[in-house]
């Protein structure tokens, strides 16, 4: 039995990851201080693993200090992480990430045998913002980061974190021969994600009835949705098919604006209502698309937004 690593493995993208590795046979470790996710115990129903698997309540930090086992498949997913209010509001918190992942890469080398296959979860943050704008918006493609030419303007700490990881990710390839591969995820999203991110906040203002709907910002800023089911799946079905030090966006390429979800949410709903934008609560970027070229040779989404609506909707409605 291969054994394996997740890292963060109680947030929302790590449970899920937990769950489709033991449902494939690993023997799995999730090391999570939960500052940022609920114990196993209490996770959702829907997204317990079928059988047990060993949880250490440690900061990642630590936990790289005190260990020099090595395991089959990691998947380094720790981070402090947030909503739009956590990037802009607290960016020295964020900026724990850098120690975070400084550690980490310093620990690689070290295990004896060498990981078969080492996964680090980047950001689509990463991308340069000059990109991202309302004037000139492109659809944000693998190659616009270059090392060796221009790495741009990430978006704040949080995306200088996640473009520093990448970095250090790279040279562990490159000069340590360690297996290594990268992803962006783009706006990720499910049922059971923190209501500190838009999609569960406003599907939940709509299932609540609320009325007027209220979205961040101006509204008009769009986001590519994918699903997280589409993002576990996606990983697992290309990890095995990139180079070492080679990164791959997870997105469907589909622009949404904020104020397109919300209308998608109440007809799914069944609920009417005025959609007002609250310009006082921060926007970001205005325009994050992936271009999902790369991606699509190797795995195509499944799950459109509508139908995560619809999944959500269902599910917090109960």
């Amino acid at each position: 039995m291969e054994r394996a690593l997740i890292t963060g493995g109680c947030g929302f993208v790590g449970r899920h990851f937990t769950q489709d590795l033991v449902r494939r046979g690993y023997d799995v470790t999730v090391v999570d201080d939960l500052s940022a996710g609920p114990a196993p115990a209490d996770w959702p129903a829907f997204v317990r693993p079928p059988r047990d698997f060993r949880f250490l309540r440690a900061d990642a930090r630590d936990f790289f200090k005190e260990t020099t086992q090595s395991f089959d498949l990691i998947l380094h997913l720790s981070a402090v992480v947030g909503g739009r209010l956590t990037i802009e509001g607290d960016p020295l918190k964020v900026a724990t990430d850098l120690a975070i992942d400084a550690m980490f890469f310093n620990w690689l080398p070290k295990l004896k045998p060498a990981p078969k296959k080492v996964i680090y979860f980047s950001s689509s943050a990463a991308y340069p913002t000059r990109f991202q704008t309302s004037q000139s918006p492109k659809l944000l493609s693998e190659e616009m980061i270059d090392f060796n030419e221009d790495i741009g303007q990430p978006d704040m700490t949080y995306g200088w974190s996640k473009l520093t990881g990448e970095f250090l990710a790279k040279f562990s390839a490159e000069q340590y021969g360690l297996n290594v591969v990268m992803y962006r995820p783009f706006s990720g999203y499910g049922e059971d994600q923190h209501l500190s991110y838009p999609f569960p906040s406003i599907v939940t203002r709509v299932v609540n009835k609320e009325s007027p709907i209220t979205i961040w910002g101006s509204g008009n800023q769009t986001r590519d949705f994918i699903h997280i089911d589409d993002c576990v799946e996606g990983v697992m079905v290309t990890m095995n098919q990139m180079a070492p030090g080679e990164c791959l966006n997870l997105g469907w390429g589909r622009s949404t604006s904020f104020y397109e979800l919300a209308k998608i949410c109440m007809k799914t709903a069944g609920h009417d209502a005025e959609i007002i934008a609250d310009t006082t609560k921060p926007e970001g970027v205005f325009a994050r698309v992936a271009d999902c070229t790369r991606f699509f040779r190797l795995y195509k989404p499944r799950i459109t937004l509508e139908e995560g609506v619809e999944r959500a909707v269902r599910y917090l409605s109960k």
